[in-house]
């Protein structure tokens, strides 16, 4: 009988906001796997529930799944992951692959998820506490109140026209993967009259350089970076 593939959110960073199903299962699954980018490169994924679930029996698994610019590569790499994780199912192996956050909100297991599940393998979805709820709560700010809404995007030079929408017609937006953007995501507040003082940054939660508090467009910020931005209320700073 084929193993069964689950996608486990784990939660923001702090291995206390892994939710009980998700240990539940990592317990009990012999593969604990993780995407990577390079060769290597590890997973903070896996680093926050090996803190709290005892991986010594376990097999570890890491999937490349390439960035490389040239399509043929990347292809190859998916077809070559995905071929292996077959193979680990067809030995009855069950397979626990770990995400950050939500594994719904811009997780690559999803892709994962449906293509193994058009090959015929059972898989399920374990939800986890997305980064931008527990900054909230960090920042103890609402991310809705009353009749509002809620926008969630990501900000790119190339898509900052999602931006300037969710902006434009949003009471709450969230912008996500923003270590880097924040000029830009200033420059769009200015321009639909939307105050900076709004903005809310939570960046690196739980590590050394860790801030929570108003956007300066000067500083320099880590890579798990998100601002939410509030058109009703200031941000808070903490």
């Amino acid at each position: 009988m084929a193993g069964k593939l689950y996608g486990i959110g784990v939660g923001p960073g702090d291995p206390g906001l892994l939710t009980l199903k998700a240990k539940e299962i990592l317990d009990k699954c012999g593969i604990i796997a993780y995407p990577v980018r390079k060769a290597g490169e590890g997973s903070t994924a896996f680093d926050i529930i090996r803190q709290v679930v005892d991986v010594s029996e376990k097999s570890i698994e890491e999937f490349l799944f390439s960035m490389d610019p040239d399509d043929s590569v990347r292809e190859r790499c998916r077809a070559e992951a995905m071929d292996k994780m077959c193979m680990l199912l067809d030995n009855g192996e069950d397979i626990a692959m770990v995400t950050l956050g939500d594994v719904g909100v811009y997780s690559t297991y999803m892709y994962i998820d449906s293509e193994i599940a058009s090959r015929g393998y059972e898989t399920e979805v374990i939800p986890g506490i997305p980064s931008f709820c527990h900054g909230a709560a960090l920042a103890e700010i609402p991310l809705m109140i009353g009749n509002e809404g809620l926008a969630v995007v990501p900000v790119a030079k190339e898509n900052s026209k999602l931006l300037h929408n969710a902006l434009e017609n949003f009471d709450n937006i969230v912008v996500m993967k923003a270590f880097k953007s924040m000029p830009l995501i200033a420059e769009e507040m200015d321009a639909l009259g939307v105050p900076r003082d709004g903005a809310t940054v939570v960046s690196n939660v739980g590590m050394e350089d860790q801030y929570i508090g108003p956007m300066d467009v000067d500083r320099r910020y880590g890579y798990f970076t998100t601002v939410i931005i509030k058109k009703n209320k200031g941000g808070k700073d903490i």
